[in-house]
């Protein structure tokens, strides 16, 4: 194990938590965030200040250093003095591409302000736009840095005025963003501006960027940087104004500590009672307080589960006895470290306010949420963290070599443990084993790590398949299905769910657990159903389906809801149309007939009967195929423009606008997943590799009815199903 000669320091600062920092870097992708996050480690003399603009300290997992993007968020402790006085920084690190925004979520939760790096040239982007409305979200104070300003001399050439320009646009860009996503009493304070030092500018390939007041200090002007690229001397301006400088400065005068920043963020981000005594000391970063660390990271080691996470009130050391809300489980911590780079240093108890790892939690997982185990019972769990997209695109993996089973399923279990993001299904009838994730990158990426875990497996991969939903866009009948012995009878309807009601479940805002009454207040309120149904809310489904209870009086209902929530469930997860999962749809229990011995109503009669009538009720109700649509943004350069739309709406996308930003136009518009297969290969051809784009998952849409009969035949040929579709009849029972 490395030791670095500031493990003790960081220590003791550790106690003082007026001087801690807790940030993050966020961006969009290739904007120069790692790149950024070398030259801070270089200074924290974590490296050696001449290979740091190559080595990417942070990015140290090889597949990183290969494609040159951050896949995996990592986390340090760095040391920055200001006048004297030392500060522990605590950074992790997030990736910006856009396959990856669960990580960049998570991270959020653990810091207190974030440092948003914009590409000088490309200004500001679709994901800097996203990244940035979830820091507003969960109250993360921004500020700015303006990346590649080497680029604007060297390639574009612009002239001082042109360059002033520019930064004056982008200030304004990224205001406008905090104008509509930030909340009120935080707008106004938190825009940055250059004279309140919130921007900073700079080359983080070449290491050098200043703030205005570290250029009135050195008496530096402009033209003094363009000067020094004309002459071939930038590597001067790494010693003139060092870039560590301007941004930790930067970050230690704005971004608040621990006990400001929790006063504030701790109501945003924990529901539960702020007078209570784990309130109060989550609020004052209190020590002495209850334990209580909010896990944003679960990763596999050598050593076992680690288990990262902010600490935001009490102490946590080895063999403390410690309790996991979500998975109900108690643990001894075993052991404690915190983060240098990419190694974790032992440590014997970390305070409130840091970042911390700890390992023996073998069930922690990204968003649990720990608590020492005297409080079990009194601890509400930080609200789940949202995950801003759902996965859409699907990749069937199988070993080249049977024998090699058992080692590919515990490589996708690890992988899922990693990855939130990323869904494992194993398809027990085909023998599948399927891997769904945000876009065909994420997915390479995650074969990629299946390999390596699986000590060099030979897989063989599918081409990606795009996931669909079924769901309905009318009132279905009330169908009626009887249970295969007959005795039990179910009348359900079917009708689509409201656009609010999904947004609302989204959200997060109503979930199953919450309760019946909580849930049906939330619905008479927001969405304006009557009482009697928004009271009788039985079940909500991940796939944003609502089971109703309209029953009036029926005998033994209590004892077979659980199987009547079962079978809804079952129908949504494969609907009639070709088994893909159902999506806001709206089941009524209009009426049932259960028989009075146990034995003749248990689960093998209720879920299929249940089933039946849902699917019966749904091909009623107009189905209609649902398909994931990408909100795609294109920069390109104007010569190039025509080509890029006309891609687009081959590919049956919409154009929303095109705007001019200096250069290079920006093309905004939406295109369906199932159309972005090969999207790149043609970009590239039509503009000769000059258009940037990203695609970030934006909604669910009808399939024209003209090819949803296509892909229809097509899934449902996939899957081995006969080739034509269900009718009402296979599914409804006669009286």
């Amino acid at each position: 194990m490395p030791r670095f000669r500031q493990t003790s320091e960081i220590l003791k600062l550790m106690h003082k938590k007026e001087d801690i920092r807790n940030i993050g870097i966020i961006a969009h992708i290739d904007h120069g965030k790692t790149t950024m996050t070398d030259s801070l480690l270089a200074e924290a003399g974590l490296l050696s200040p001449r290979i740091a603009g190559e080595a990417r300290a942070l990015d140290y997992l090889e597949e990183e250093q290969k494609r040159g993007i951050t896949i995996k968020t990592a986390n340090i402790s760095l040391l920055h003095e200001i006048g004297g006085r030392p500060y522990v920084i605590n950074l992790i690190d997030t990736p910006g591409h856009v396959d990856f925004t669960g990580k960049v979520t998570r991270a959020l939760r653990a810091i207190d302000g974030a440092v948003v790096v914009v590409d000088a040239v490309e200004e500001v982007m679709v994901q800097t736009e996203t990244v940035t409305r979830q820091a507003l979200e969960e109250r993360v104070r921004p500020v700015l840095f303006i990346n590649k300003v080497d680029r604007l001399i060297r390639e574009l050439r612009l002239t001082p005025s042109e360059i002033q320009d520019k930064f004056l646009r982008i200030i304004r860009d990224f205001n406008n963003l905090i104008e509509v996503y930030g909340e009120p009493e935080f707008k106004d304070k938190w825009k940055v501006d250059p004279q309140k030092e919130t921007v900073a500018f700079g080359s983080a390939l070449h290491r050098w960027g200043f703030t205005l007041k570290i250029a009135q200090e050195k008496g530096l002007k402009f033209s003094d940087i363009i000067e020094a690229y004309n002459h071939g001397e930038h590597q001067k301006l790494a010693e003139l104004i060092p870039l560590h400088d301007a941004i930790l400065d930067m970050v230690v005068k704005n971004i608040p500590n621990p006990v400001e920043a929790q006063k504030y963020r701790v109501p945003r981000i924990w529901k539960g009672d702020l007078n209570s005594e784990i309130g109060q000391a989550m609020l004052n970063c209190d020590d002495n307080g209850p334990t209580v660390m909010c896990i944003t990271m679960a990763q596999m080691d050598h050593a076992g589960l680690v288990a990262t996470g902010r600490l935001f009130s009490g102490i946590v050391k080895e063999g403390d006895h410690v309790y996991l809300v979500g998975v109900r489980k108690d643990y001894r911590v075993q052991q404690v470290s915190i983060y240098m780079g990419a190694y974790r240093e032992v440590v014997d108890k970390v305070t409130a306010g840091n970042i911390a790892a700890l390992l023996g939690l073998d069930l922690a997982r990204a968003g649990e949420t720990l608590v020492d185990i005297a409080h079990k019972d009194v601890m509400v769990p930080f609200e789940r963290i949202k995950y801003i997209s759902e996965p859409v695109v699907t990749i069937a993996v199988e070993p080249k070599h049977p024998k090699d089973l058992p080692h590919l399923v515990d490589a996708m279990n690890r992988l899922s443990i990693e990855d939130p993001n990323l869904i494992t299904t194993i398809n027990k009838e085909t023998g599948e084993y399927l891997l769904s994730g945000m876009g065909e990158l994420h997915l390479e990426i995650a074969v990629k790590f299946l390999q390596d875990y699986g000590g060099g497996l030979e897989l063989i991969t599918s081409k990606p398949i795009v996931i669909y939903r079924e769901s309905v866009s009318g009132k279905g009948v009330t169908a009626m299905a009887k249970s295969p012995n007959k005795h039990n009878r179910f009348w359900a309807q079917v009708e689509p769910l409201e656009e609010k009601v999904i947004n609302l479940i989204e959200k997060g805002e109503i979930t199953e657990e919450m309760g019946r009454k909580h849930v049906g207040n939330i619905l008479c309120k927001e969405a304006g159903w009557p009482a009697e149904e928004a009271r009788n809310v039985w079940a909500i489904d991940e796939h944003r389906n609502i089971l109703i209870d309209m029953t009036k009086g029926v005998q033994y209902l209590q004892e077979a809801r659980e199987m009547i929530v079962a079978g809804f469930r079952w129908a949504c997860r494969a609907g009639p149309l070709c088994e893909e999962p159902i999506r806001g749809v709206k089941v009524k229990l209009v009426d049932a007939q259960l028989h009075e011995d146990p034995v003749h109503r248990g689960p093998a009669q209720i879920m299929p009967a249940i089933r039946r009538a849902i699917l019966g009720s749904f091909l009623t109700a107009k189905p209609v195929l649902l398909e994931p649509v990408y909100r795609i943004g294109v920069s390109v350069p104007a010569q190039w423009v025509g080509d890029c739309i006309e891609i687009i709406t081959k590919k049956r996308g919409k154009i929303l606008a095109s705007e001019q930003k200096g250069i290079l136009t920006m093309i905004d518009g939406f295109i369906p997943v199932a159309e972005t297969f090969g999207l790149s290969t043609e970009m590239r051809s039509a503009t000769s590799g000059h258009a940037f784009w990203q695609c970030t998952f934006s909604h669910w849409e009808k399939v024209p009815e003209n090819i949803a009969v296509e892909v229809i035949r097509q899934i449902r040929e996939r899957k081995g199903l006969p080739s034509e579709t269900p009718t009402p009849d296979m599914f409804i029972d006669k009286e």
